[in-house]
C-alpha cells in the first residue's frame, strides 16, 4: 500500500508548522504503548513494525499532497520544508511478534519534534490495528491447537484494512489466507475453496463438483451444504472422491458452512471413514472465533481446518486497540502528562524495559520499566501502590527495546512474516499458561525501577495544582 506523509491527522501538520517557527531543532522522545489488552486477554502480540520501518524509510509528501496543503493556507517557507521532508530519527522497539503487555513502552521514537509528530498518526494506525488482529489470531490459534487456520475475512474487513489483517493474522498463528494480494506481497500461503454460487450456477450439484475437481484437482475442497449436507452434498462429494481416485487423484476436503457444525462434522467423518475416505479433511467456517472453536474442540468435533473471517479481521468485539503515543522527553528534559484518571498519567524519560526470565527460561510474569541508562533493576515498584514491590535480583534481565532504525534507516535485517510468526510462537511458549486462559487470566506485572518512580513522582509534584 502506497503511504505518503499526508497519511496523518491535520493537527499533526498544524503543530509541525508552529514547531517549525518556534523550535525547529527540538529533539523529542515519544513512547508507543497501549492501556489494556484487547478481548480481556492476558497478553497481546506486537505486530506492524516491519510495515512501519519500510514506510518510514521512503516517507515523503507527494506533489499532490503539497498542492492540497498549499490550498489549506500553510506558509510558503513551511511548505518548502515539507516538500523536502523525510524521517531521519531513531526508533527503539520490541521485536515484532513478541508478547507484550499494557502500560509499558513497546516502541520509542527519538527524533526532531516535527518528524516525530508527523509520523504519530501513521504509526498508531499501523501498530494498533495489526497488534489487535495478531492478538485475536493468537487466541484463535490457542483454541484450535493443531488445527489448520485459514483467514477468509477480506470481504467483511474494514475496506483495505483487510490487507493488513491478513498479515497480522499470519503473525498470530494462521496458516494461510484467501487474500490474494496479501499472500503475494507478504509470502503467506494462499488457499480457497468455492462459493455456494458456483454450485447454484449448475442444474446439478454433482456435475458442479465433477467440473471443479477436473479443472482444479489439486487441493480440491468441495462445499457440501448448499442444499442438504448429509443427503446431497456429502454423497455427491464421495462420488467425486471415488472418481478422483480412479484418476490417481485425491479429494483434499469437504467444507461445512452452516448448521450444527459439531454434529455435522462427526456424521461427515463417520460417513467418509465408512467409505474408505479417511484422508479427506473436514473444513468448517461460519462466524468462528476462539470461543466457538474451543467449544467445537471440547465437543470432540473431528475438524481439521477452520476458516475464520469476520470475527478475526474486525477484531470483534473490541474493534480497536487503545494504543497511545506520548511525549516522554524534549531536548533531554523529561516530560509528563498528568490526568485525574491515574492510569493516563504518562511516564517521563527515555526508557528501557526489562523482562524477568526465571531459571527455566520462562517469563516470570514481570516487566520492569527503567530509565534508559539503568542496566539492571534490583527492585520493581508498583506504579501507584506504595505497598507493592518485587525484588528482581534473582532473575535474568532481558532488555526489550533495541534500536531498529537510526538516521531514518533500518538497522535490523528485513524479517518475513513467516519468521515473525515463528518467533511469536517461541515467545508464547515462554509465557506460562495462566496468562493465556480465556477466563480471568493471570495479570502480568508491570512496574517501575525505584529511580524512575522517584523521578516521576517528583515531576508529578512539580506540576500539581
Amino acid at each position: 500500500m502506497n503511504i505518503t506523509a499526508a497519511y496523518t491527522d491535520l493537527y499533526q501538520i498544524t503543530m509541525a508548522q508552529v514547531y517549525f517557527e518556534t523550535k525547529p531543532n527540538g529533539r523529542a522522545v515519544f513512547d508507543y504503548y497501549f492501556r489494556h489488552n484487547p478481548f480481556k486477554s492476558g497478553y497481546s502480540i506486537f505486530a506492524g513494525l516491519e510495515d512501519v520501518l519500510t514506510s518510514l524509510e521512503t516517507l515523503k509528501f507527494s506533489s499532490s499532497d503539497m498542492t492540497y496543503l498549499k490550498a489549506k493556507g500553510f506558509e510558503s517557507d513551511f511548505l518548502d520544508y515539507l516538500e523536502n521532508f523525510s524521517f531521519k530519527g531513531s526508533i527503539y522497539s520490541c521485536q515484532e511478534g513478541d508478547v507484550v503487555f499494557p502500560n509499558r513502552p513497546i516502541l520509542q521514537v527519538e527524533a526532531n519534534i516535527i518528524e516525530a509528530q508527523i509520523i504519530e498518526t501513521f504509526l498508531l494506525n499501523i501498530l494498533n490495528f495489526q497488534t489487535l488482529i495478531a492478538t485475536k489470531a493468537s487466541r484463535i490459534k490457542y483454541s484450535a491447537k493443531d488445527g489448520v487456520l485459514l483467514d477468509m475475512g477480506l470481504r467483511r474487513a474494514h475496506a483495505t484494512g483487510g490487507y493488513y489483517a491478513s498479515r497480522a493474522a499470519a503473525i498470530g498463528g494462521f496458516d494461510s489466507t484467501s487474500n490474494v494480494k496479501a499472500a503475494e506481497d507478504y509470502a503467506i500461503p494462499s488457499t480457497g475453496t468455492m462459493a455456494h454460487s458456483f454450485i447454484q450456477s449448475y442444474e446439478d450439484e454433482l456435475q458442479a463438483f465433477r467440473d471443479f475437481a477436473k479443472v482444479r484437482p489439486d487441493n480440491c475442497v468441495l462445499l457440501i451444504d448448499t442444499y442438504n449436507t448429509l443427503k446431497s452434498g456429502l454423497p455427491h462429494a464421495i462420488t467425486v472422491a471415488k472418481e478422483m481416485e480412479e484418476r490417481g487423484e485425491r479429494l483434499l476436503g469437504v467444507r461445512l458452512d452452516s448448521g450444527d457444525l459439531a454434529y455435522l462434522a462427526k456424521k461427515t467423518r463417520q460417513i467418509l471413514d465408512d467409505s474408505n475416505l479417511g484422508y479427506v479433511k473436514i473444513v468448517v467456517s461460519n462466524q468462528l472465533d476462539e470461543y466457538v472453536i474451543k467449544s467445537l474442540k471440547e465437543q470432540g468435533a473431528p475438524i481439521d481446518i477452520f476458516g475464520v473471517g469476520t470475527n478475526l479481521v474486525t477484531g470483534k468485539p473490541d474493534a480497536a486497540l487503545a494504543g497511545v503515543y506520548k511525549l516522554a522527553a524534549f531536548n533531554d528534559t523529561p516530560r509528563i502528562k498528568l490526568s485525574e484518571n491515574i492510569i493516563k498519567t504518562s511516564l517521563p524519560f527515555k526508557k528501557q524495559v526489562y523482562r524477568m526470565i526465571d531459571d527455566n527460561g520462562m517469563f516470570y510474569g514481570a516487566d520492569a520499566i527503567a530509565i534508559h541508562s539503568e542496566t539492571k533493576v534490583s527492585k520493581m515498584e508498583h506504579p501507584f501502590d506504595i505497598t507493592k514491590s518485587l525484588e528482581l535480583n534473582r532473575f535474568k534481565h532481558e532488555p526489550l527495546l533495541n534500536q531498529v532504525m537510526k538516521d531514518g534507516k533500518r538497522t535490523i535485517p528485513v524479517r518475513t512474516v513467516a519468521e515473525i510468526a515463528e518467533y511469536s510462537q517461541l515467545r508464547l511458549k515462554q509465557l506460562p499458561n495462566e496468562y493465556k486462559r480465556f477466563q480471568n487470566p493471570h495479570i502480568y506485572k508491570i512496574g517501575l525501577s525505584s529511580q524512575l518512580k522517584k523521578e516521576r513522582d517528583a515531576l508529578i509534584n512539580l506540576h500539581k495544582f
